[in-house]
């Protein structure tokens, strides 16, 4: 059996969150769109109350201690009070769900990365949940590449660094 999915929409969730750069309904409601999300319609307080989440799950990105990244996910396990189940619902395979859809967007989005993150550092020990290397960027990604090797959120970073690492050679 072949199974990679790092946490999924929840793992991938997480980092888009964290790296939310405003937490206004206008800015929150299409990352939660993106991330198949259903019902997302929020007011700017619960808009501001998952840029409070975000800031719990960031710590969990690019934790080298796998016990201290342990630790903070069953922190946010903890508090997100999730409870999965599996569903097969609309004629998909079964699968996974961290929360009840009754509940209202903000604790389905925090059982949702939650339980995203847990996955991702069970199937992957850790490792695929990054910060970007290059120095002043905060972003953090969830590595789905092949090999796991990834170091930078993106290929703009990776160039920066190694072009800059190429003319300090240079000179």
């Amino acid at each position: 059996m072949h199974f990679n999915a790092y946490g999924g929409n929840g793992a991938a969730l997480s980092a888009a969150l964290v790296n939310a750069g405003e937490f206004t309904p206008e800015a929150i409601e299409p990352l939660l769109v993106e991330h198949e999300m259903v019902r997302t319609a929020l007011d700017a307080a619960q808009a501001a109350e998952l840029g409070e989440w975000a800031r719990l799950l960031d710590p969990v990105f690019g934790e080298a201690d796998p016990d201290a990244q342990i630790k903070l996910v069953n922190g946010l396990l903890d508090i997100s009070a999730t409870k999965p189940y599996v569903s097969n619902h609309d004629g998909l395979a079964p699968h996974l769900h961290f929360s009840s859809a009754e509940g209202d967007i903000v604790s389905r989005a925090k059982d949702t990365t939650a339980g995203g993150l847990a996955m991702a550092i069970s199937f992957s020990d850790g490792r695929r949940l990054g910060r970007c290397d290059r120095s002043g960027c905060d972003t953090v990604y969830v590595d789905t590449s092949r090999n796991g090797r990834r170091r930078f959120c993106s290929l703009a970073c990776a160039n920066r660094v190694n072009v800059a690492a190429h003319r300090a050679r240079g000179s």
